[in-house]
């Protein structure tokens, strides 16, 4: 059974990513977005968070470099709820000695529903829905039966 949750009206928990060579472009974006973003709470992994604030001249609650764990922080924030959606503009072309950690941020935030743009487009589209400055009824996943599950022994998990 799935449970609904609703996110506020305004502000949303915004957290804004970008692998090096995407910095640029999340910068144009968030320039060209600065009024929304502004009206909003915003989180974002280490150097992208600081350069966010120096151009938005606003708070941006900066947590650690993506390879240094920043992503994980980001996806724990997700499945504590403190995150409303993901703004994740990730170099596909270029390797990353943090793969698995980009793998795990995508994940975890498909677990719990919550709306990711991996590029200008995707963001773009999200940015300009109605429903950023509405209030939403997520779906939140029930995650009862998984918690509980039988483990290899046979035996239930403790709730």
């Amino acid at each position: 059974m799935m449970e609904y949750v609703t996110t506020p009206v305004v502000p949303k928990r915004i957290a804004l990513v970008a692998h090096d060579n995407m910095k640029r472009e999340m910068l144009e974006w968030a320039e060209f977005n600065k009024y929304v973003l502004a009206q909003h709470h915003l989180y974002a992994t280490g150097t992208t968070g600081r350069l966010l604030e120096e151009m938005l001249g606003a708070e941006v609650i900066k947590l650690q470099s993506g390879p240094l764990g920043g992503d994980q922080q980001i996806g724990a924030k997700i499945s504590e709820g403190e995150i409303d959606f993901l703004v994740f503009f990730w170099d596909p072309l270029a390797p990353h000695p943090h793969d698995p950690d980009v793998k795990a941020l995508l994940r975890i935030a498909v677990v719990w529903n919550i709306p990711v743009a991996c590029n200008r487009a995707t963001a773009d589209f999200m940015i300009a829905s109605p429903l950023l400055a509405n209030e939403y009824q997520r779906r939140m996943p029930d995650y009862a039966d998984y918690i509980s599950r039988p483990t290899p022994d046979n035996e239930v998990l403790p709730a």
